[in-house]
C-alpha cells in the first residue's frame, strides 16, 4: 500500500520525479561540458564568488604551519648561531695562539743572532719560568741549571740587551738577578764617547744609576751606555741602558745619572745564558814568555788571563773593588 501525504501538505511534484528530472539536467550538463565547454564560464564565476570564502577558510591551516616553520626556523637558527659564535672564539684563540707563537719566533730567532754575533764559548737558550719569592728582589727563575751548563756568574741577555746574571745555580733551575736588583753592580761605557763607569741597580721604577760621575762628565740624555768588559764576566759591546736624567748642581761633586734599561727585564719569556768562562791555566802556559832553549823563570812574570786583565786594568772614574766588579754584583 502506497503511502501518500495528505493533500494538505502535498506540495509539487514527487520525489522520484525530482530525482529523475535533476539527473537529467546533470547528464545533460556533463554532456555539453564535455562536448562543448558549455560550463566554463560558470566555473569561472562560481571560483571567482567561492575563492574568498576559500582563502578564509585555509588561514588556520596556513598560520598553523607558518608557526610550526616558525619554530624549526628559529631552532636552526640559534643552534647555527651558536655553533657560529663557538667556532668564531676558537678561530680568535687560535689567531691569538699563532701571533703569539710568531712573536715568539720572532724574538728567538732576534737571540739567536745576537747570541751567535758574541765572543762567548757558548750561549743557553732557556724559558723563565717564574718571579723569585722575595717581593723586595728583582729576581727571575730559568728552567736551565747545572745539568745543562749553567753556573753562577754567567751573564744573561735577551735580544735587545743584557738581563742580568745568574746569582744562584740548582740542577735544572738557575736564579738570575736582574740588572735593576740592589746588589748589582755593571762596568759600562757610553757608545759616544768611550767614558766608562759603574751602574747601579735597585732605584724605584725599575731604573738604575751611574754614582760617582763628575759633575762635569761629559755625559748626556739619550747616551747609550754598553758593558766595558773590565770586569771579564760580560762581553763587551752589550746594549745595558739609556740615559734619561742628568741632574747636576754645583753644590755637589757628583752628578746624579738615571739611566732606563735598554732589555725587557719584566716582559720578556726567553732568555739566553752566556757562557763567558775561559780556562785559565791553559791561557797562562801558553802567554807565559820564554826563549828557544831555556826554560822560564820561577819567578818570570806571566800574562794575565782576560779575567784578571780586566781587573787590573786603569781605574776608571769609580775606585771599585775589583772583586765587586768581578762578581757582578754587590756582595
Amino acid at each position: 500500500m502506497e503511502y501518500t501525504p495528505p493533500p494538505l501538505f502535498k506540495q509539487g511534484p514527487s520525489a522520484r520525479v525530482r530525482l529523475v528530472f535533476f539527473v537529467a539536467l546533470s547528464v545533460g550538463l556533463l554532456f555539453a561540458d564535455a562536448r562543448f565547454g558549455a560550463m566554463e564560464v560558470v566555473r569561472k564565476v562560481v571560483g571567482t564568488v567561492l575563492y574568498p570564502v576559500q582563502k578564509v577558510a585555509s588561514l588556520p591551516v596556513e598560520w598553523g604551519r607558518a608557526g610550526i616553520d616558525y619554530i624549526s626556523t628559529l631552532d636552526t637558527l640559534q643552534s647555527e648561531n651558536k655553533e657560529l659564535i663557538r667556532e668564531q672564539i676558537q678561530d680568535k684563540q687560535k689567531l691569538h695562539e699563532l701571533e703569539t707563537v710568531k712573536q715568539e719566533n720572532e724574538k728567538l730567532r732576534k737571540l739567536m743572532n745576537v747570541g751567535n754575533t758574541l765572543q762567548v764559548k757558548r750561549s743557553i737558550l732557556s724559558e723563565i719560568v717564574s718571579d723569585a719569592r722575595d717581593p723586595f728582589s728583582r729576581k727571575i727563575i730559568i728552567g736551565k741549571g747545572l745539568i745543562q751548563g749553567v753556573k753562577e756568574g754567567m751573564p744573561v741577555i735577551d735580544e735587545l740587551g743584557l738581563l742580568g746574571q745568574v746569582t744562584r745555580a740548582f740542577p735544572s733551575r738557575a736564579e738570575v738577578s736582574l740588572i735593576t736588583d740592589k746588589e748589582q753592580i755593571i762596568p759600562v761605557e757610553s757608545l759616544r764617547n768611550g767614558l766608562r763607569s759603574v751602574a747601579y741597580g735597585g732605584l724605584d721604577g725599575g731604573l738604575i744609576e751611574l754614582r760617582f760621575m763628575a759633575a762635569n762628565a761629559d755625559i748626556e740624555n739619550n747616551d747609550l751606555l754598553v758593558t766595558s768588559g773590565l770586569d771579564g764576566v760580560y762581553p763587551r759591546g752589550i746594549p745595558v741602558a739609556r740615559v734619561i736624567r742628568v741632574e747636576r748642581n754645583s753644590r755637589y761633586a757628583f752628578a746624579s745619572i738615571f739611566c732606563e734599561p735598554i732589555a725587557g727585564v719584566e716582559r720578556h719569556r726567553f732568555v739566553l745564558v752566556l757562557d763567558t768562562f775561559r780556562d785559565t791555566t791553559s791561557s797562562n802556559v801558553e802567554n807565559a814568555p820564554t826563549t828557544e832553549g831555556e826554560a822560564p823563570a820561577e819567578n818570570a812574570p806571566t800574562t794575565a788571563p782576560p779575567a784578571a786583565a780586566a781587573t787590573t786594568a786603569p781605574s776608571t772614574a769609580l775606585p771599585l773593588p775589583s772583586n765587586n766588579l768581578r762578581a757582578g754584583n754587590g756582595n
